[in-house]
């Protein structure tokens, strides 16, 4: 194994047993361990009594350690507040690393009290917005006559609104502005704010505290305009990359994990490619990075792509086909870095391969199986109480209101006989969860249950991406980034994904979109404006049409 080899698995399998990175008080633990030798051996007087001196040395340093961390977020919150308040330039950069420095070493208590502090205490001042308002709405505008009459009377008449529109706009800035433009042009300021937001996008998981979202959109905002793609530099990653580069691929791959070096090594060789957006002020780091494999076909299962050796010549390849995409910071989340990317790279391709044609993804389908186990007990509730007889006719109501047939009859018949010999269950949707839910995946086991269950889950898979919306539009996550960045949904692919990952998601099931390059705008656009998915025909066959929105069949 080379050098490079060497560190990246080195640097790789070297996790930390404490996430939290906080002391877990080792001191403590040696006391215990005299603590209990000497209640073993309580003749030996000289043990007891060191342990008893140990025991007690540990018991007043928790008792300080509460003291500690007060002083600790104290100085915390010092330093974040001369970071906004002052203006020596010359100081300036030693505070704001004192700052990130101590914020770094809070816990996640002390790290949520700050983050509210921040929020609350260096918001807007709504009594000055109020008063400004009032200036503003007393001011009196120029009558036409007058404005027709001197462009100088003009210009005085509306110095006036000039100068309070000024002042409004100065006062709908939060003070915690300050803070972010300084750590923006700070050495490593950038980084340290993608760790503040993912700080808070934890917290807001936590309680959803209204300031705190407001402090989160703020920022969310000036993050979007720092990462603008005149501001990101795409990068070609390679087996030539430096060791630490390489190993945040395999830290951060999302999708596929990388197996082993010679898994690295494949996926940026001949017949594959790795795109990466790097920022001048994170160096050696990607924000988001994607995997491509260049096919002759669009490819059906991930096997084709990721164990398949030799990979063809390239010059014989046809299609680029995206197979993982990931963000690499947490605090990034809901920016859509990875639509600028998508499109960068079909340009870089099309332009060095010309004989490429095809631009599609094999994706995963990350909520199908939730969604569906989730209609499977609904349904099968409703069906038992039905079955069971209501007493009430307001019941009945409800039943027969939210009640729908989730699987068509030859579909149920063809479960309730492999009922007998895989699955028991009342009906087949019972027959159905019960073989999904399995710990053990049987089901992909048997030809003649993969036979059974094909049909109905297809047909539901199609319903769920096509049909299935979120505030007008798609439910899944993967097919509403897709479908925003101007793709269309290609084609279903029957247990293209049997590694337990994708078992649980999709039941094996992946999908391919397609992004065409002359469509992409006008997918992109009916889809943003309507909520319209543009599929193949051939999909469009597994759903029965909508009333509105019906999928396009291209």
């Amino acid at each position: 194994m080379n050098k490079k080899g060497l560190a990246i698995l080195m640097r790789t399998r070297m996790k930390p047993t404490n996430p939290s990175g906080l002391s877990l008080f080792p001191a403590a633990n040696e006391a215990n361990k005299l603590v209990s030798s000497s209640e073993i051996n309580q003749s030996d007087g000289s043990i007891a009594r060191l342990a008893r001196e140990e025991k007690n040395k540990i018991y007043s340093q928790k008792l300080n350690s509460s003291g500690n961390t007060y002083r600790e977020f104290e100085f915390v919150r010092e330093t974040m507040h001369s970071a906004i308040s002052m203006n020596k330039t010359e100081v300036l950069d030693n505070v704001l690393n004192n700052f990130s420095e101590g914020y770094s070493s809070l816990s996640h208590e002390n790290r949520r009290k700050l983050l509210l502090v921040l929020a609350k205490e260096y918001d807007l001042n709504r009594t000055q917005i109020r008063e400004l308002i009032k200036q503003y709405l007393g001011l009196e505008l120029p009558s036409g006559e007058k404005t027709q009459s001197s462009g100088t009377e003009e210009e005085g008449s509306l110095s006036a609104f000039y100068r309070t529109e000024r002042n409004l706009r100065h006062a709908l800035k939060p003070t915690y502005e300050v803070l972010f433009e300084r750590l923006n042009t700070h050495p490593g300021g950038l980084k340290f704010l993608s760790i503040l937001r993912a700080d808070i996008l934890c917290i807001l998981t936590e309680d959803n505290i209204a300031s705190l979202r407001a402090l989160d959109s703020y920022l969310k905002e000036k993050l979007i305009t720092w990462l603008s793609p005149a501001a990101l530099e795409l990068h070609h990653i390679t087996w030539d990359d430096s060791a630490s580069l390489l190993e945040k691929i395999v830290a951060y791959e999302a999708v596929h994990p990388i197996s082993s070096l010679t898994d690295l090594k494949r996926r940026l060789g001949v017949g594959r490619r790795c795109f990466g957006y790097l920022h001048p002020a994170i160096p050696g780091e990607p924000l988001i990075f994607i995997e491509v494999a260049l096919l002759k076909n669009v490819a059906q299962t991930i096997q084709e792509v990721l164990w398949d050796d030799p990979p063809i010549p390239e010059c014989e390849s046809t299609c680029a086909l995206f197979y993982s995409i990931s963000s690499t910071q947490p605090g990034l989340v809901g920016i859509n870095l990875g639509k600028f990317l998508i499109k960068r790279v079909i340009k870089l391709v099309k332009r060095d391969m010309p004989h490429i044609s095809t631009f599609a993804t094999l994706s995963p389908i990350p909520g199908f199986m939730q969604w569906l186990l989730s209609k499977l007990a609904s349904q099968s509730k409703l069906a038992e109480a039905e079955t069971g007889g209501m007493a009430h006719s307001s019941a009945e109501s409800f039943g027969s209101t939210f009640r729908e047939n989730i699987l068509e009859s030859e579909e149920e018949r063809a479960l309730l006989d492999s009922s007998v010999e895989f699955a028991a269950g009342a009906s087949g949707m019972e027959v159905m969860w019960n073989l999904l839910t399995d710990a053990n995946f049987e089901w992909i086991n048997s030809a003649r249950l993969l036979s059974v269950l094909k049909p109905p889950l297809m047909r539901l898979c199609a319903r769920y991406l096509l049909q299935e919306k979120k505030r007008g539009k798609a439910l899944d996550s993967v097919a509403n980034f897709h479908l925003q960045n101007g793709a269309m949904v290609e084609r279903l692919n029957w247990m293209a994904d049997r590694s337990e990952k994708g078992l649980l998601q999709s039941g094996g099931i992946m999908v391919n979109y397609v992004y065409r390059l002359d469509d992409i705008e006008e997918y992109a656009q009916s889809y943003f404006s309507s909520g319209h998915i543009h599929t193949s025909s051939d999909l469009c066959c597994y759903v029965e049409p909508l009333k509105e929105n019906e999928p396009t069949k291209d």
